[in-house]
């Protein structure tokens, strides 16, 4: 069995996790918040005091943390992944962070014989589950065939763009278009609501066709409900849009959707609404249409 370890146990962690060990792998689990791998270690995996030492006992280390100074920490923190990691390990981040910051990382693991493979996942907390997830990958050919079976344990659609960066940049195009997706579903639903159109009716016929998505199909019943229960924090949605914005800069192209929904975002971050589901971009729309209620 390969050795794997697995950094970051939160909703989408725990769940890939999870994923690796019905897989067959020897799995080691850390999470910098102690008390969340008890349904892992259920499973069968154990949980170590460290990255350090994750690193140590593991060939493979999947890596699946909030943001860029989270993955640095869990890299090259005090008790860190470097300190551990033998020549010849390769790390898999899953994290959705700064092509830049994934860049730097690897040249500063390659200086100690350690491979980087960014793997930015999209799919929800459902493909996380499932098993289904949609992975992104940058990385040197021979680290990502090495990792291709940890990858295929945990996603459906594992699609390679190029070297080390690639699969973030990629992450970053498809948060563009979920921005876009949402508050397009929320103008067209609250539009319809508003016009006297029976909202349920309207999700029906629409996922027939050319409006399908999968937004529509799933995150619809909330803005109907404006109920927003948690599927992909909307605080780390609006995280990944300022990556989104600042690769946009640098490339120099203009994205004036995804700065409209990063504004409103902030708004509804300011408001305490940042815990919701992303689907609660909604709001905004309800609110600017007289839907307060």
């Amino acid at each position: 069995m390969t050795a794997v370890g697995f950094a970051g146990l939160g909703t989408m962690g725990a769940a890939m996790a999870a994923n690796l060990v019905r897989a067959g792998f020897e799995v080691r689990v850390w999470n910098r918040t102690p008390g969340r791998a008890g349904d892992l270690i259920a499973l069968g995996a154990t949980e170590v005091a460290d990255p350090s030492e994750l690193a140590a006992a593991s060939e493979i280390v999947v890596i699946c943390v909030s943001d860029t100074p989270h993955v640095e920490a869990v890299l090259f923190g005090p008790r860190g992944v470097a300190e551990g990691a033998r020549p010849g390990t390769v790390v898999v981040d899953c994290s959705t962070i700064a092509p830049a910051g994934t860049r730097d990382f690897a040249a500063r693991l390659a200086a100690a014989g350690v491979g980087l493979v960014d793997a930015p996942v999209t799919g929800g907390s459902e493909g996380a589950q499932k098993g289904t997830l949609s992975i992104l990958v940058g990385g040197a050919d021979a680290d990502v065939a090495r990792v291709m079976p940890v990858l295929e344990a945990m996603g459906t659609t594992i699609t390679h763009f190029g070297p080390v960066g690639s699969g973030q940049v990629a992450k970053a195009v498809n948060q563009t278009v979920i921005a876009g997706g949402y508050l397009s579903v929320a103008e067209g639903l609250v539009l319809g609501m508003k016009a006297g159109l029976d909202p349920d009716q309207l999700v029906t016929a629409l996922s027939g066709g050319l409006a399908a998505s999968f937004i529509l199909t799933n995150r619809s019943a909330r803005m109907i409900a404006n109920d927003y229960p948690l599927g992909f924090r909307l605080a780390l949605h609006r995280k990944d849009l300022g990556i989104v914005l600042e690769l946009a800069h640098e490339t120099g192209v203009t994205l004036p959707v995804t700065a409209m929904a990063a504004a409103f975002e902030d708004g509804l971050i300011a408001r305490g609404h940042g815990d919701d589901d992303n689907s609660a971009l909604a709001r905004v729309i309800r609110e600017l249409s007289g839907m307060e209620g």
